[in-house]
């Protein structure tokens, strides 16, 4: 009876909404790879198209990532669910959004939104079966925000201080994630290319599964959208891309942009707490959860705490507030979607003047020859003389920090004198050639900006900087340059002192650290070398943890690691001489194809255990867009790891996986007409 309700609900909703959305006049075009194609009158009517488009290829993923951010994953999940239904309330997403809607989304915006709920609902209307918990719908444009929110949340680590706190291990260490994100970007202009073009690579490494996924689509309007990239599941806009003018990518970044606060407790009263002399009270907050045992559904209430620093929790050390600008800010899919109208740099650099993202590194490239990088973010203005990196005290508001820097104010390069940037995850302070580069001592060290490079980047500078000036397929050389640099330039770990050891030493695995040692260090598919980096790779993992500062691996442990490492290929493959592509694997579905790449190498890849001891790669190589800017407008070229569709029946589940394991990629246009002339189905939602 509630479903049916619900759906009722749905179907009232959407009518409201039909009064600004015709589906009749929204064309979704699908190509030969699947990739939606949205055109229509309104970028309203787009977003309307583009959420009936994704729900046709990945409903439960949008789901899933709707019910995280409105605490409502435990009723699909289970206790699956408890840690992100727990967030959720604890960030006050949705008492944010509740003040802040009106005002802060512009009314341009909330069409859009509207527009993208409208899409939704209906299809939810129609799809009944697909439906993962009925209350969640209609979805609202809270319900989106509050996804938003916890997403931006999580990517500024605030989830990690949670747990840390939560853990009572507040030295725990996260340097080695488990599932690794990075991206690689890189743009050259006419002073370094041979043709006098500008060539930017959006070249992301993210799961290749899950809500951080990226989705292919083609957004086009008669209200001056007509932009080409990838969006996560529920997002109503493009995130990275390009348009008929300028294009753009992200790379995670890591400034300082979240603090952890002790109070200082009344010696008796409780929940107050000192600041400045004076106490205050602690506001008590409860998070409603449902813990499941043997199928019975427990109602329990997990109890945190409102300070004047922010969502506050108690430890059996203490009381710790956590505060990060993006507790604060609810406009950030406004910003991209404003950074998709961009027709020039002024008006995509007033975008990031919004100062909504709480992060990512910005690669940009434009038609006017225009190359710009930016370690973006909403950085805290805090004040000296505190260790920000780690607990700061929670007693005087002089740690009460209020504002954050503006973009003015971030490292950033504007049309370098070398003619190219480029980032890997690495130092902004290295982005460019050296005399273009930001100046580091101008930047506060309580900023927190990275200052070490890794192999990516130091491979990435070694290739570029062995180009006077280069050619487009110089350029997709490099995109897809699968090599460690010598010495190794993990910046976690010290491996090096593998190429020092004495095989003969070590009889029982010479033949191992022979064959490591003359590894050219090309994570090919089919190289031995590379097959065995692989496996040592990964028995190095849990001894890590076990390395004293500087993390540097001495003999004892390389020994320990190889010889582990022969066990395993024996066991498993019976035999030491094993290629990559045999150990690791692409795996969609019933589809197992050998594949490239290893950790921090350009083409990065990072896999997990498979089956019969071999593993398959979960992120890494995702969504790939090369654009060259000519006069003729932007070339545009593009891959992701799977297919369009993540229905196992669809034939575009897994038909880009060849293409992407032989680094090629598909040709992809913004021409409206070419788009229509090799349509493959062209169809209204409803």
């Amino acid at each position: 009876m509630k479903k049916k309700f619900s759906l009722l609900f749905i179907v009232f909703f959407v009518g409201i909404v039909y009064a600004q959305v015709n589906p009749k006049t929204i064309d979704i075009v699908r190509d030969s790879y699947g990739v939606p194609h949205i055109y229509a009158p309104t970028d309203a009517a787009v977003a309307y198209g583009l959420a009936w488009a994704h729900a046709e290829d990945d409903f439960e993923t949008i789901q899933l990532g709707y019910l995280a951010g409105n605490n409502l994953l435990t009723k699909h999940l289970g206790n699956k669910g408890l840690g992100a239904d727990f967030l959720a309330q604890f960030i006050g997403s949705e008492a944010l959004f509740n003040s802040r809607y009106s005002a802060d989304i512009h009314p341009d915006y909330k069409k859009i939104i509207e527009g993208y709920a409208a899409g939704l609902n209906q299809y939810a209307a129609t799809h009944a079966k697909e439906v993962l918990y009925d209350e969640l719908f209609p979805i609202s444009p809270k319900q989106m925000i509050r996804y938003a929110q916890l997403q931006l949340f999580i990517s500024s680590k605030g989830d990690q201080w949670v747990q840390r706190i939560n853990q009572n291990q507040l030295d725990y260490d996260f340097s080695m994630e488990e599932t690794p994100r990075g991206s690689n970007t890189f743009a050259f202009n006419s002073k370094k290319t041979t043709d006098g073009n500008t060539f930017l690579a959006i070249n992301t490494h993210q799961p290749l599964d899950g809500p951080v996924s990226w989705y292919e689509a083609h957004l086009c309007s008669e209200e001056g959208t007509n932009i080409l990239g990838a969006l996560f599941a529920g997002s109503p806009n493009i995130l990275i891309g390009a348009n008929e003018n300028l294009a753009w990518a992200h790379t995670v970044n890591q400034p300082d942009k979240t603090d952890v606060f002790a109070l200082e407790m009344h010696p008796k009263e409780k929940l107050k707490y000192k600041v400045d002399g004076e106490y205050l009270d602690l506001i008590p907050q409860k998070a409603n959860l449902e813990f499941r045992v043997l199928g019975v559904k427990i109602p329990i209430k997990k109890t945190f705490y409102q300070s004047i620093y922010g969502p506050t929790l108690k430890s059996k050390t203490g009381m710790y507030a956590v505060r990060t600008p993006a507790l604060f800010e609810i406009r950030a899919l406004e910003q991209w979607w404003r950074m998709n109208k961009a027709t020039n740099f002024t008006e995509f650099y007033r975008a990031l003047k919004m100062k909504a993202l709480p992060g990512y590194n910005i690669g940009y490239a434009d038609k006017n020859d225009t190359i710009f990088y930016i370690s973006n973010g909403l950085i805290p203005k805090r004040n000296q003389g505190y260790s920000w990196e780690g607990v700061v005290p929670g007693n005087t508001k002089k740690t009460l920090w209020t504002t954050t820097y503006d973009i003015e104010e971030l490292p950033q390069v504007l049309q370098p004198n070398s003619g190219y940037i480029y980032n890997a995850n690495h130092t902004p302070f290295r982005s460019s050639d050296t005399l273009d580069n930001p100046e580091e001592k101008r930047f506060s060290k309580d900023m927190g900006f990275e200052t070490y490079d890794n192999n990516r980047s130091t491979r990435l500078k070694q290739q570029i900087d062995q180009y006077p000036k280069l050619s487009y397929e110089d350029f997709k050389t490099i995109k897809y340059d699968r090599q460690y640099p010598k010495p190794y330039a993990f910046n976690w770990m010290n491996i090096n002192y593998l190429d020092k050891l004495d095989a003969s030493a070590y009889p029982e695995i010479s033949e191992l650290i022979y064959l490591l040692q003359k590894w050219d260090r090309k994570a090919d598919a089919k190289s031995v070398g590379a097959g065995i980096f692989a496996v040592f790779y990964d028995q190095l993992r849990p001894l890590y943890r076990t390395l004293p500062e500087p993390k540097i691996f001495p003999a004892v442990t390389l020994v320990k690691a190889l010889t582990t490492t022969k066990s395993y290929l024996l066991e498993h493959f019976n035999r030491i001489e094993v290629p990559l592509g045999e150990y690791q694997k692409l795996v969609r579905g019933s589809k197992e194809i050998p594949i490239f790449g290893l950790p921090d190498v350009i083409t990065a890849m990072a896999a997990r255990p498979y089956k019969e001891g071999k593993v398959k790669v979960v992120s890494g190589e995702s969504y790939i867009e090369l654009v060259k800017f000519t006069p003729k407008g932007p070339e545009i070229e593009t891959v992701i790891s799977y297919g369009s569709s993540d229905h196992p029946d669809s034939p575009h589940y897994g038909d880009q996986m060849e293409l992407y394991a032989a680094f090629k990629t598909k040709k992809m246009t913004l021409n409206k007409e070419e788009v229509y002339a090799t349509a493959k189905e062209i169809y209204n939602p409803q």
